[in-house]
């Protein structure tokens, strides 16, 4: 019934009974409870960077070539472009989601450059062109 009204962002019937289980049994959390494993080891803020910098030097880099030059496994390298610098595939060049680190601070750096050109140069404006999309003969 909560998944045709709610769809997949519901829980399943099982995992309901199993969440109520837990509560009519006094679990008080509704966090994750911690799991038995070993950590992550790979994910590190070093690796991170050094990902970055190995993507940003070489967009064209493949996951396989990331992992064996950072030495960690292809799943974790993945997880770092993808999951923790927010960047995916496209046409066999590694794009960021939205704008990255760089592309922002280009950005910034543009627009800066504009106002101060517009505050000292009062024709600055006027000398814009602008159009749309209706044809001119």
């Amino acid at each position: 019934m909560l998944q045709k009204a709610f769809g997949d962002s519901a829980l399943s019937k099982t995992r309901a009974y199993e969440w109520y289980k837990q509560f009519k049994n006094g679990r008080t959390a509704i966090d994750d409870l911690s799991r038995a494993g070993r950590p992550s080891t790979a994910n590190t803020e070093e690796n991170v960077a050094k990902a970055k910098e190995i993507v940003l030097k070489n967009r064209r880099t493949s996951l396989r070539e990331l992992a064996s030059e950072l030495s960690i496994a292809y799943g974790t390298a993945q997880q770092i472009l993808v999951d923790t610098l927010g960047m995916r595939r496209v046409a066999a060049r590694l794009v960021p989601k939205d704008l990255n680190f760089v592309q922002k601070h280009h950005r910034k750096t543009v627009a800066a450059d504009l106002i101060s050109e517009a505050r000292n140069d009062p024709t600055f404006m006027k000398r814009i062109i602008t159009g749309d999309e209706t044809w001119v003969y």
